[in-house]
């Protein structure tokens, strides 16, 4: 298991957004996290990625507990993450964007910086060229000096990839990479993620509202449900567990739903 999490629980004053999760990532593989609105899914990343601090429970990533470290430190042991909400920087080009991205693995002093001798050309050229070959791999090479709030949105979605792969990531945690994409977009973006894994060797998991996109990409799956996993396993098991439709339709359309499946059996 790349990561492994026991028994996590996050807890805001009498709220309890996250109870007692366990779960495990094993490497090179595409993972999903699903759940209604409100299941404490993005708060599950945020905990992941050092954004919060567990109330109690344990975060093994790579062999080794990250509960605790900051966001960058979380980063730099190899965890990378997009966000519900694009996050780029307006004003930047899309290249300067991905260049950003790689400041947890820049190995340049201050020194060379401020004397802009041979090491600091080095490493502007090497970073340079490294943010080309992302652009290039996301499809966006050619709108690499387009100012990023310029670019359609599922480029700058696609950029926002780029940038969390410039850090060399082990992992990557996408929340929600296909919301408000249209169908071609969506299918792109799905081809995409199956790149990362299978190109690049990075292991994917995906907070994803799109069951298509789901059950197309999913080798596992983890259900929550206000804050508790209710369900986990490959996708042909999710889509018939009984708890799990029940928390997206509700008791009776549950039952329903199950009705025409035993029918259809029966047929």
């Amino acid at each position: 298991m790349l990561l492994e999490v026991t028994n996590l629980t996050k807890s805001f004053g009498g709220i309890t957004a996250v109870r007692d999760v366990t779960l495990g990532i094993p490497e090179g593989s595409i993972s999903a996290i699903i759940g209604p609105n409100g299941a404490g899914k993005t708060t599950l990343f945020n905990l992941l990625t050092g954004i919060y601090k567990p109330t109690s429970g344990q975060i093994m990533f790579n062999g080794r507990s990250i509960v605790g470290l900051s966001p960058d430190k979380v980063n730099a042991a190899g965890i990378a993450r997009t966000f519900q909400n694009i996050r780029l920087f307006p004003a930047m080009t899309a290249i300067e964007n991905i260049m950003v991205g790689m400041h947890s693995r820049l190995k340049i002093s201050v020194i060379d910086t401020l004397l802009r001798n041979s090491a600091f050309h080095q490493q502007e050229k090497a970073v340079s060229d490294k943010a080309r070959d992302l652009l290039s791999f996301v499809g966006l090479l050619h709108k690499a000096n387009e100012v990023s709030r310029n670019l359609p949105y599922g480029d700058q979605r696609r950029l926002e990839i780029a940038r969390a792969l410039a850090s060399d990531p082990k992992l990557i945690l996408l929340d929600e990479p296909t919301a408000g994409m249209n169908p071609q977009e969506t299918v792109a973006a799905t081809q995409l993620f199956r790149r990362v894994r299978d190109e690049l060797g990075i292991t994917v998991v995906l907070i994803e509202h799109d069951m298509t996109v789901v059950m197309g990409i999913s080798e596992h799956i983890t259900v929550l449900d206000y804050g508790q996993k209710i369900a986990e396993g490959p996708p042909e098991a999710i889509r018939n567990n009984a708890r799990v439709v029940e928390a997206y339709l509700g008791r009776r359309a549950a039952g329903t739903h199950q009705e025409e499946s035993d029918h259809g059996d029966a047929a």
